[in-house]
């Protein structure tokens, strides 16, 4: 397409969830709801039009042993992008992944920073390594650092222990939360264990990720607090394996690992019948691959969660939470085209018909 070409996307256009319309325009890279008076040149697309899928728990430029060169973070970015995923919240890395903000044809991202853990309590050449005497300075760096949000690693095993265990004391997240929201970021924390979580809500975190310890005593108090979670169940996937690797030296882990697994879309469904806003992410970036968000929609279907709900915890509502636009007038033409209604089966995520990034089609 060229520059002065218009697209007409027409067939079904969800700009919500109840609102759908029967065509909308792209012209100079922005979404016009209205025919444009001068047309010129015009492509047309057409299907199931949805906004740019979300991915909220992403880490692009981060593999399983740390930070990847650039080459090998734009496959990743691109993985994504083919798959429909257009808005990533990148969710912790040690890569400067700035450069990615110049190039029009690659998802946008919204950054964590590096996530900020505990000495010797998280994956090598992940995060900054420190002590809770120093978590508030960490934090208030991050937080400049990153595009609103600081990732914390608030449980992690406990290798005296032999079992997770909380990384941090409440004193010191809640000053380090609250500076953080002084400097206008939020903070999220990777959980998985039960124990970590009541300090981090009472301490004011925003968000929670994984949240697999979430219990009958703790999700009414993320409810209260409007804790959004980000499950990544397709992450949770691979508990099993990963507890047979550590079964041998840290059985109490190891069987913990399990349970956590066992129960998970019992504590996701549990967790969206008491209200709490739940997202779509996947973790992908560390030895997960790229492109899984429609996968990790059909997941939350499978825990329980309506299928349209589902949709929007990757489009409309995770946009909005994520503070960026979804399909309205002279928004940036961010979007995906599907052969079918993606509300009536999320499984028809998985095949894009065509992406749409910044007014192109890119695939």
């Amino acid at each position: 397409m060229s520059d002065g070409a218009v697209l007409h996307v027409k067939g079904r256009v969800l700009v919500g969830p109840e609102d759908v319309r029967d065509e909308l325009w792209v012209v100079g890279g922005r979404i016009s709801l209205r025919r444009p008076a001068r047309t010129g040149d015009v492509r047309t697309v057409e299907g199931w039009a949805l906004p740019g899928l979300v991915d909220a728990h992403c880490h692009v430029g981060l593999d399983q042993h740390g930070a990847v060169d650039r080459e090998v973070a734009e496959k990743q970015a691109l993985t994504d992008r083919d798959a429909g995923t257009l808005l990533i919240r990148d969710a912790g890395s040690p890569s400067d992944t700035r450069w990615v903000d110049d190039r029009e044809d690659l998802p946008k991202i919204i950054r964590a920073g590096r996530h900020i853990a505990r000495t010797r309590r998280y994956i090598r050449n992940y995060a900054w390594e420190i002590e809770p005497g120093d978590l508030v300075a960490y934090v208030a760096r991050e937080a400049r650092r990153g595009d609103g949000w600081v990732k914390l690693v608030g449980d992690w095993i406990d290798r005296d222990l032999g079992d997770l265990s909380a990384c941090w004391p409440r004193e010191a997240v809640q000053a380090a939360i609250a500076e953080a929201h002084r400097l206008g970021a939020r903070v999220t924390a990777h959980c998985f264990a039960e124990d970590s979580l009541r300090d981090l809500v009472e301490a004011g975190i925003d968000c929670v990720e994984h949240a697999t310890g979430l219990t009958d005593d703790t999700i009414p108090l993320f409810a209260e607090r409007g804790v959004a979670i980000v499950p990544t169940l397709v992450n949770i996937a691979t508990f099993p394996r990963l507890a047979a690797g550590g079964e041998a030296k840290y059985p109490r882990w190891s069987a913990h690992m399990r349970r956590l697994h066992e129960r998970r879309y019992d504590t996701v469904r549990a967790a969206y019948d008491a209200g709490i806003p739940v997202y779509v992410g996947t973790d992908a970036g560390g030895s997960l691959a790229h492109g899984l968000a429609a996968a990790e929609v059909a997941e939350l279907v499978t825990a329980g969660i309506p299928p349209l709900r589902a949709l929007a915890a990757a489009t409309w509502a995770a946009r909005e939470w994520l503070g960026r636009p979804g399909l309205e007038e002279g928004a940036p033409a961010d979007l995906v085209v599907y052969e079918q209604d993606p509300r009536a089966d999320v499984r028809v995520l998985a095949a894009p018909r065509r992406v749409v990034l910044n007014g192109r089609v890119v695939g």
